[in-house]
């Protein structure tokens, strides 16, 4: 398994932006495609975009669609959130994920988790 570390969650007013980052353990990153998650309180932890193995197809929730990018850095083992126009429903800890086979949005299908980042949008 891949070990992940999340960074870059904090507090930011609405509208404004954030970049998530998740370092990975190893050498078979490049293996692995990723996920990001987000969780708020009370709730189910949902998909929020993944990424193909080189990065050529991207995936999002269409919460999230127009506004967060997800990509990945292979040389750097490095998968990255650029979260903006940020919103108070996007209140959440933020999780990074990995699994090796295709995209899925189901997180109990990811093998590798993060122990998350908060991030807190104030309204």
């Amino acid at each position: 398994q891949v070990q992940l570390v999340e960074s870059g969650g904090g507090l930011v007013q609405a509208g404004g932006s954030l970049r998530l980052s998740c370092a990975a353990s190893g050498r078979t990153f490049s293996s692995y495609t990723m996920g990001w998650f987000r969780q708020a309180p009370g709730k189910e932890r949902e998909f929020v975009a993944a990424i193909t193995r080189i990065g050529s197809n991207t995936y999002y929730a269409d919460s999230v669609k127009g506004r967060f990018t997800i990509s990945r850095d292979n040389a750097k083992n490095t998968v990255y959130l650029q979260m903006n126009s940020l919103e108070p429903e996007d209140t959440a800890v933020y999780y990074c994920a990995a699994r090796l086979g295709a995209v899925v949005r189901t997180p109990g299908l990811f093998g590798s988790w993060g122990q998350g980042t908060q991030v807190t949008v104030s309204s």
